[in-house]
């Protein structure tokens, strides 16, 4: 039986000289338990709950009445209980390992996080609460939003919007109203090419034309062909920073100075913020505007893509114009502020209701739990486990850019040349191996790009094991094993899926068979 470094298995295990690999009665394989969906397992005469017949009635909605099946499955509790340990044992989380996915920053929840937001006063707040009754969240709001502050510099934040790319709509509209306030028709924004996909697609939204400024050979911003694209025409300029190469703009004042002389706004993506927190203030780096996704920084979950907030900071420039509603401290107590007047240029309401308060809970939590020395020092250990990664894959993978990262390392596919892997198939791999694969194709500026971005959240143990599972795989792909990786991952639950069929011919809805 072949063992790897660790003693483990790389083979099907074989007993007697005779493989395991057969097929089982039931459609299991040991504790890799196979079923149908949960609809195709419904009975009509099956349910969890006992619900009482209903009588006759009439409905009075107007002639909207179902008329046919609700559709929901119905099944005993225990095989509901069942279906979905099941499902989660086919899924990959941050709390099974290593999610090294760059530029998404997947870190640790601690569960401190989930006790507070689930107290009664927080976990139970409703929207249309009369404000009397919710004087604490209120307070909490203010608090959270001050350490937004003192940790980027900036005098004012918005908390509305939903996530990250809602943060960068928020932005960019305080941009265009603070334009039209002093009746600047500019059309133009520019956005490096290294940019998150979002930054565009915000500028294309608010209805600006979108302008791609080239990267230099270190990875960074070309300042001058970003100054020579700066004219009275050029409302702001977008960059993320530390960009999505995983290095820092270090001309950042000089593009600031360079976009505020042509009396246009600078937008920070802060997507990346975790890399510089209590090292670099967005604020005093002539930053006007900048989104910050506490789904990365403070480590509240993603959940399905985010589940809901990304606050917006604004500069002394944009302040006037943050999004309703807000709070405000009255002779009363704390309040929302809910209306614009006429002395208020305010762009007016974002959302129908404030936010997620859950997120706020959370946020506040992990900030509070680790104090401004704990918040700094994640950032330096978060930078430190990705400068380590690069230094101890640096020899066998190709790395894009020379000297030291932020808090990802960017590698290209040179080192799989005339291997016949490509980045897909080493990816793939590496769920065989029990691990996420990094972001792979992107950014865009390098060629079969893997970002992988470890945060601080891991131990050197299991950076230890993870680089060692990664020069393995690179050792059997120069080694001539195409077989390794065309047809990975081998031990996953579906193993290779059709993934462009899957994204042109989604099936969305479950359909009962004929």
């Amino acid at each position: 039986m072949s063992m790897n470094t660790q003693g483990r298995p790389t083979a099907a295990v074989e007993t007697d000289g005779q493989s395991t690999a057969f097929e089982s009665f039931s459609g299991h394989r040991g504790l890799r338990l196979a079923e149908p969906l949960i609809f195709e397992m419904d009975r009509e005469d099956t349910t969890g709950v006992d619900v009482e017949e209903v009588g006759d009635f009439d409905l009075e909605i107007a002639g909207l009445g179902r008329d046919s099946k609700i559709g929901c499955p119905g099944l005993p509790e225990p095989d509901v209980v069942r279906h979905y340990t099941r499902l989660s044992r086919k899924n990959y989380g941050i709390d099974m390992g290593p999610f090294p996915l760059g530029s998404c920053t997947m870190k640790h929840n601690p569960r401190l996080n989930e006790k507070m937001a689930r107290l009664p006063g927080f976990g139970d707040i409703h929207p249309l609460q009369p404000i009397s009754t919710v004087q604490g969240a209120l307070e909490l709001m203010e608090t959270l939003s001050h350490w937004i502050l003192e940790l980027t510099g900036t005098p004012a934040v918005a908390l509305s919007p939903k996530a990250g790319a809602h943060g960068e709509l928020c932005g960019v509209m305080a941009i265009r109203a603070a334009l039209e306030a002093r009746g600047d028709a500019r059309e133009v924004i520019l956005c490096p090419e290294s940019a998150h996909g979002t930054n565009p697609a915000t500028a294309a939204f608010c209805g600006y034309k979108v302008k791609s400024i080239p990267a230099k050979d270190n990875g960074r911003v070309d300042i001058e062909a970003l100054k020579q694209s700066l004219d009275d025409t050029v409302a702001a300029v977008m960059v993320t920073n530390p960009n999505t190469c995983g290095l820092f703009e270090d001309e950042v004042r000089e593009i600031a100075d360079a976009v505020h002389a042509a009396g246009a706004f600078f937008y920070c993506d802060g997507a990346n913020f975790n890399a510089i927190v209590g090292k670099a203030r967005p604020g005093d780096l002539g930053v006007d505007a900048m989104h910050l996704n506490l789904h990365k920084t403070f480590s509240t979950p993603h959940g399905g893509g985010g589940p809901g907030s990304g606050p917006v900071v604004f500069s002394d420039a944009l302040k006037d114009y943050v999004p309703l509603p807000y709070v405000v401290k009255t002779a009363d107590g704390l309040t929302l502020k809910e209306h614009a007047d006429d002395k208020d240029p305010s762009m007016g309401r974002l959302v129908a209701f404030h936010g997620q308060m859950g997120m706020y809970v959370r946020a506040l939590s992990y900030m509070m739990s680790h104090g401004s020395d704990g918040l700094k020092q994640a950032s330096e250990d978060a930078v430190l486990s990705a400068n380590y990664i690069l230094a101890s894959l640096q020899d066998v993978m190709t790395a894009s850019y020379e000297g030291p990262c932020m808090h990802e390392a960017l590698f290209d596919d040179r080192f799989l040349k005339d291997t016949g892997v490509t980045t897909l198939d080493f990816a793939k791999a590496m769920i065989d191996e029990g691990y996420h694969p990094m972001t792979m194709y992107f950014p865009l500026v390098v060629h079969g790009a893997m970002l992988i971005e470890p945060t601080e959240s891991e131990s050197k143990n299991n950076l230890d094991q993870f680089i060692r599972s990664m020069r393995g795989l690179v050792e059997e792909a120069k080694s001539g094993n195409v077989a390794r990786f065309s047809g990975a991952p081998y031990f996953a639950p579906m193993g290779r899926l059709d993934e462009t069929q899957a994204a042109r011919k989604p099936v969305l809805k479950y359909e009962a068979a004929e």
